[in-house]
């Protein structure tokens, strides 16, 4: 029998302080409440070229100085 995802979640949390299954809580319950649902990539493609290029020159490298770094005691 196949494990369902929700006890995959139920198992991990398990594992957590009781501050983070709060967190995990108050997060699935934000997840409940909003309409999530995608667009097509072929209704993007309007935009395709529609920002500067040196717009994203600067957007490419402030992700690069920025974005690239992972702060281990970020949580």
């Amino acid at each position: 029998m196949k494990t369902s995802i929700v006890e995959k979640v139920i198992e991990q949390l398990q594992f957590l302080p009781q501050e983070l299954q709060w967190r995990v809580l108050e997060f699935t319950r934000t997840l409940v409440g909003s309409n999530l649902h995608g667009v097509a990539g072929s209704q993007l493609l309007r935009f395709a070229g529609t920002i500067p290029r040196g717009d994203i020159q600067v957007m490419r490298e402030t992700i690069e100085q920025g974005c690239e770094q992972v702060d281990a005691h970020e949580w």
